[in-house]
């Protein structure tokens, strides 16, 4: 196991589940002490703890990411005794689920709040401590709807704010050594999915057959991308967004088995079936 965060400092927020959690437990593999930050202060010590009981350094706290005072206090609390912050991450996300004609000012207020505010408002209250370090870098998780049109206009809207604000900081901070990146994933397959799967146990294969790899995404995939842009072996890397989609923002899968079938995705070199 490589030791790319060794003696490194790695903030989690959203790290008490999903992606944030199987991000938080990589780069705790990876030799960071991980400060796990999540709204729900027992998902926040759970990850911590399993973090450390596999051999890890890890710390939980509760943080309302999306309240300026509250993340204020979580990082000036870390910054205390001279501590830096090497890497941060954030997770933060909300979708809500409604007919664009039924979106109220309230579901538009907390899509925008949750995924676009709070990002802002923990860079910029970690700006402090990034700057101690001597190769910092942000990592925000993303999503597609930021690239094109997928639903959920709101969250789309914010994700795209997200891109947009990356690229921004990249500029700003890169001549003090402060990498911003887009971790921009496609369908994962996370607890979110339990309700729909509830009502329609088929969902899951019919979304899966969108995608050109013909399956949805798992959080360890995301996590392994934020580790790699986090870590030196993306040191020229910033500004910039990596989509971990299964290919579906390369092109339109069904709109090419409309025109060719689906003899298309044939291979002729073995027998394999198409998955």
């Amino acid at each position: 196991m490589s030791e790319r965060f060794a003696g490194r400092v790695a903030v989690v927020v959203g790290g008490g589940h999903g992606i944030g959690r199987a991000t938080a437990e990589v780069m705790a593999r990876e030799g960071a002490h991980v400060v796990v930050a999540d709204a729900d202060a027992q998902s926040a010590q759970e990850a911590a703890c399993s973090i450390r009981a596999g051999g890890g350094s890890a710390e939980g706290h509760e943080v309302d990411a999306t309240d300026a005072s509250s993340i204020g206090r979580f990082f000036y609390a870390l910054g205390e005794g001279g501590r830096g912050v090497d890497v941060l991450v954030n997770c933060p996300a909300h979708a809500t689920d409604t007919h664009f004609e039924r979106f109220t000012e309230g579901d538009l207020d907390l899509d925008l709040t949750v995924t676009l505010k709070a990002p802002f408002l923990c860079i910029q209250a970690a700006m402090p401590l990034l700057l101690k370090s001597d190769a910092a870098a942000v990592v925000s998780v993303g999503s597609v709807n930021g690239l094109g049109a997928f639903g959920n206009e709101a969250y789309g809207a914010a994700k795209a704010g997200l891109i947009n604000l990356t690229k921004n900081l990249a500029l700003r901070y890169g001549p003090h050594r402060v990498r911003f990146n887009v971790v921009a994933p496609g369908s994962i397959h996370t607890g979110s999915w339990d309700e729909r799967m509830a009502a329609e146990p088929d969902i899951l294969d019919r979304v899966s057959r969108v995608y050109p790899m013909r399956r949805l995404g798992t959080v360890d995939d995301v996590a392994a991308a934020c580790a790699f842009l986090a870590s030196s072996d993306a040191a020229w890397i910033t500004g910039t967004t990596l989509t971990v989609d299964g290919g579906i923002t390369a092109g339109n899968s069904e709109l090419i088995a409309a025109i060719f079938g689906e003899e298309f995705f044939q291979t002729t070199f073995d027998e394999r079936p198409v998955a």
